[in-house]
């Protein structure tokens, strides 16, 4: 703990306020309004021709003599936010120096710093340069010829003996990843720099202010001074002579390098890397060439981010072509999931994966490299479980789930997205552990020294460190693509929704309509029926007589036929009440269901040889009488069709699965022909002639419509003369509830 709280006190540290500057140069602030001195550094007496003190309160006309001083007093009134250079200030009493000056708050800070002999000392004389230096920038074609070019240029305008540019991750390390330098000093190309070197308050001051510059690194700092008013409230936040942390001073020592500048570079408001110029003695640059190196950086942003849009541009093309064509299948497939495993190798190369995985509505689908099962279904329960319900990315998932501990070979990356606003179904794509190996400016965890405060490095020799439990991260395009995918997807799934929707509510009208009429048509047709029976009987009862043996036949027929058709016509007004009975729910013991069944059919078994196998069958909810209904059913055509056995032999048992009873009813009967078993649940469909085994054709179908209500299914397996067996599910308790 005492190394995070040194940590945090190094991020506490008031760089913005320092109350003192570098010593080549003053500072002098003024109020805004009047240019009246209120504070000024303590060597200030040079330009100012008497002692700091004696100079507060009085404008600043009256204290610099120089030949260009309405100039001056024109820039000083028209100060921006930002430090600008006014023009080479001439003093009459000696000297010349660099007039920069900015605002802040109701103060204006004019800063004078000493003209360096050597270099250029205006814009005009560099830009020929700068021109060049553009130009060649603007030529590169790639990201890394682009670094290189900008490090050459910015130590062709600086004179620093070594130029490097490095980029912030994540964790805001910085990776040296372009270099150029005459040999004075190490290389550090390649080289990682612990993100604890550029405290957080730093990087914010970074991204404020672009320029920085330590001419001697072993300066004594000047302190400065005020008319009764707090120096140290003094924000420098833009000064070009702000005095910087001692810890970075001698972190810059024990790196032998006694002078630095850097330069920030943002992409957008976010602060992207460094250019950082060394050197191995003091030296100080003049202020045009450094504005001259703020450019570079400006343009090294811009191209950049130039390149960068390019890539992900191309990336976002070639990942649109995917997803049109992985769309395409899902639109074409009856069941969408069926149509995004269509193209296994697009499912995978829409963001670069290894291995995927689809959870959705119970089922799970694998590709390529994945976890097994069972941990794939734990991570998907995680993420419901914390609430994901749009798009989660990671490359260290076994460090940040629990779920995915052990799973670095396959699942070190995972990008998540959820592809139903209804229920937690995910796609899942995994990439697998790529052991990297790190190469530290020397050790990252910082030193501390005798009393256990935070202290510099005093070595940058590399330092390799071994990373393991990680992928490759994601890349913004890739995740960008994963959420286009969603969008896609769950519009998709919630169309195919509605128009299931519309389906169902067409169909429960026309069931509806269809049950009417039927219902209506059988009800009115039974009268008829039993007219034409009624009076065939009469007719054959008084003048059977009269009748000769083929009209006797005639009227045989004629009764045959009318009450075949009657029963036909009950079994139909049997089977629409059945579709139009709300069901009555309770608790059933089908075991002893089938006992009462088999009580019932008991004078259909007189002189018959039947050997019964009854297994232990469980409880289901459901409506009872219907129930007893399939039971009736598939017992009576069991004993039905096994009548022409010496022995007839007749199962009942049941499969419990983790969603559903599985009942079956096997015999060793006539048994039918595969090849028709779509038709043994239709209404009026038989498989054998009515003079060979009576009935109509109506109890299966009864069977079918009653399972199906209670949100099951039913099904058949059998061969001719060896049997059939019958099977109907239904579901569990729990599973019933939650259709």
């Amino acid at each position: 703990m005492a190394g995070t709280l040194d940590l945090d006190a190094c991020a506490r540290e008031p760089i913005h306020f320092p109350g003192s500057i570098q010593p080549h140069g003053h500072l002098l602030a003024m109020e805004a309004d009047s240019l009246r001195l209120v504070c000024a550094s303590a060597e200030a007496g040079v330009v100012l021709n008497r002692s700091p003190v004696d100079a507060f309160g009085l404008p600043v006309d009256q204290l610099i003599d120089a030949g260009a001083l309405p100039s001056l007093l024109r820039g000083l009134r028209a100060a921006p936010a930002e430090p600008v250079q006014l023009d080479i200030l001439h003093l009459r009493s000696g000297g010349d120096y660099q007039a920069i000056v900015h605002r802040t708050g109701d103060l204006v800070i004019l800063e004078l710093e000493e003209l360096p002999a050597t270099g250029a000392g205006t814009l005009e004389a560099l830009y020929p340069q700068m021109r060049e230096g553009i130009r060649r920038m603007q030529a590169a074609h790639d990201f890394d010829a682009l670094l290189a070019c900008t490090a050459e240029e910015v130590r062709a305008l600086t004179g620093f003996d070594r130029v490097l540019v490095y980029r912030f991750d994540e964790q805001w390390n910085g990776t040296v990843i372009a270099e150029d330098g005459n040999g004075r000093l190490p290389s550090y190309r390649g080289l990682r720099f612990p993100a604890s070197d550029v405290p957080q308050q730093a990087r914010r001051l970074y991204a404020l202010n672009r320029l920085r510059l330590i001419a001697d690194a072993r300066y004594q700092p000047v302190p400065l001074l005020s008319d009764g008013r707090d120096a140290q409230a003094l924000d420098l936040s833009f000064s070009v002579l702000r005095s910087v942390s001692p810890v970075h001073l001698e972190y810059m020592r024990n790196m032998g390098t006694p002078a630095s500048m850097s330069i920030s570079v943002m992409d957008g408001d976010r602060l992207w890397g460094l250019i950082s110029c060394h050197h191995a003695e003091p030296r100080q640059v003049s202020f045009a060439v450094r504005t001259a190196c703020d450019l570079l950086g400006q343009v090294l942003s811009s191209q950049m981010i130039a390149l960068e849009r390019a890539l992900d541009a191309d990336h976002r093309i070639r990942s649109k072509s995917i997803q049109a064509r992985l769309l395409a299948h899902m639109a074409a497939a009856e069941h969408f999931i069926d149509g995004l495993l269509e193209d296994r190798e697009d499912l995978l190369g829409l963001v670069n994966a290894d291995g995927a995985a689809i959870l959705f509505d119970g089922d799970c689908r694998l590709i390529g490299r994945t976890p097994p099962q069972e941990i794939i279904e734990a991570i998907a329960a995680e993420l419901a479980g914390q609430g994901i319900k749009d798009l989660f990315a990671s490359h260290r998932l076994p460090v940040e789930m629990p779920a995915a501990a052990g799973m670095e070979r396959t699942a070190s990356g995972l990008l998540a997205i959820s592809i139903s606003q209804l229920h937690p179904s995910y796609l899942l794509w995994f990439r697998p552990e790529i052991v990297q190996s790190i190469d530290w400016a020397g050790d990252p965890k910082k030193p501390r020294d005798a009393s256990g405060q935070l202290s510099p490095r005093s070595s940058f020799e590399a330092w390799k460190e071994t990373v393991i439990g990680q992928s490759l991260p994601w890349r913004h395009g890739e995740v960008e693509a994963a959420g286009d995918f969603r969008n896609a997807i769950v519009g998709i799934v919630l169309r195919k929704a509605e128009e299931m929707a519309a389906l169902n509510d067409e169909l429960r009208r026309s069931n509806g309509e269809l049950a009417a009429f039927s219902y209506s048509v059988s009800h009115d047709l039974r009268a008829p029926f039993r007219h034409v029976t009624s009076y065939a009987e009469l007719l054959r009862s008084r003048a059977a007589d009269k009748l000769n043996d083929r009209e006797r036949h005639y009227l045989d027929s004629i009764i045959e036929a009318a009450s075949s058709a009657g029963r036909l016509v009950d079994g139909l007004l049997h089977f629409s009440q059945l579709g139009r009975t709300a069901l009555a729910r309770v608790d059933v013991d089908v075991g002893q269901l089938v006992e009462e069944v088999r009580h019932l059919l008991e004078p259909d078994l007189r002189d018959r040889d039947i050997r019964w196998t009854l297994h232990p069958l469980p409880s289901v909810n459901g409506d009872p009488t219907m129930l007893r209904l399939v039971v009736q059913n598939l017992l009576s055509n069991a004993i039905k069709y096994t009548r022409d056995r010496a022995r007839s032999e007749i199962e009942v048992g049941c499969r419990t699965t983790a969603d559903a009873h599985e009942f079956f009813v096997r015999d060793n009967g006539r048994g039918f022909d595969m090849a028709y078993a779509g038709k043994l649940f239709g209404v009026f469909h038989r498989l054998h002639r009515e003079e060979e085994f009576e009935g109509i054709g109506i109890g299966l179908a009864n069977v079918r419509r009653i399972v199906e209500r209670h949100g099951g299914r039913v099904w058949a397996e059998g061969r001719l003369d060896q049997g059939a067996t019958f099977h109907f599910s239904l579901p569990r308790s729990s599973a019933a509830e939650s259709r």
